[in-house]
């Protein structure tokens, strides 16, 4: 198997690469122009940290995940720790930036939790953030305060300074995947919520509940060509509910049928569509109905 390079910190990741050291060691800010050609040490790697580039590639290729970067529009892209990142022969257009922030620089602070609650971290490559001209000016903006602070001062101040825009970084980004999300949606011939149902249709019409038990997210996103996080989010934005919200949706649809329409008790339903056991079925319907499968079948048969 192929060597996956752990960078414990970023003026490891520097050394490797051939960049000048960091100005502080749990923070690193470059522009494209000085990455100019970007030769991550080895091809692929994982690291402690935190990153956010905004960019255009000119030519290579950057692989998160299990896709491919290669946007020739503006795009920003948020990776986290110990996600594997592999480059090829990246060139950038001069016009972008990369900044590295390890796990350690947020310790003790508020962003330390509020950044695991940015659904985007979890996205492909491909999901990545496709900025309008006025978006990118914002984005500009706040790199630019951060990089006087990182440049011009250091004191008991900076720290707070540059983690606060680094957070308004990471606000104003889920604002614009929100709207992103709504571009999509208006565009796109189909909406992701009908997709959605026509694969659990098909899931259940060809038996595979049978053989596989109920569907996952990631079965899901995997046949959506999506990452699970993104789906989920799209679908709460396109509807409010998440994408295992939908499957217990579907599910407890087919349940209310089967309770009216055959003889099966509720063990027999709960296998039948794939629960491994009646009681995680009962437990579901009750929390999603209200009441148990068989308080609701003696209900309706009054």
């Amino acid at each position: 198997m192929e060597k996956i390079n752990h960078y414990k910190s970023i003026t490891e990741l520097h050394e490797k690469s051939g960049f000048e050291p960091p100005k502080n060691p749990l923070l690193s800010l470059m522009t494209c122009k000085e990455l100019m050609t970007y030769s991550v040490g080895e091809d692929r790697f994982t690291g402690d940290f935190y990153m956010i580039g905004l960019k255009k590639i000119k030519s290579g290729y950057v692989l998160y995940g299990k896709t491919k970067y290669d946007h020739n529009n503006g795009s920003a892209v948020f990776m986290k720790p110990r996600q594997i990142i592999e480059v090829q022969n990246v060139q950038f257009a001069e016009k972008g930036f990369v900044m590295f922030f390890h796990e350690d620089y947020l310790s003790g602070h508020p962003l330390n939790e509020q950044i695991k609650k940015y659904g985007y971290f979890e996205y492909e490559i491909n999901e990545a953030l496709h900025i309008s001209p006025s978006e990118e000016v914002i984005m500009w903006e706040l790199y630019e305060k951060i990089r006087r602070e990182y440049e011009e001062n250091s004191d008991e101040f900076s720290r707070e300074i540059i983690l606060s825009h680094i957070d308004s970084i990471l606000k104003y980004s889920d604002r614009f995947y929100k709207r992103q999300f709504i571009d999509r949606s208006s565009n796109v011939s189909g909406t992701m919520v009908k997709k959605f149902l026509m694969v659990l249709d098909n899931y259940f019409k060809e038996n595979k509940h049978v053989e596989d038990g109920l569907p996952t997210v990631n079965f899901m996103a995997n046949e959506l060509a999506v990452s699970p996080r993104y789906l989920s989010d799209i679908l709460k934005q396109e509807t409010g509910k998440t994408a295992l919200e939908h499957v217990h949706i579907y599910l407890i649809k087919e349940a209310k049928n089967l309770l009216l329409s055959s003889e099966s008790n509720v063990a027999g339903i709960a296998y039948d569509l794939g629960f491994e056991s009646p009681s995680y079925f009962t437990r579901l319907f009750k929390k999603v109905v209200g009441v148990t499968p068989v308080q609701y079948k003696k209900e309706a048969v009054k």
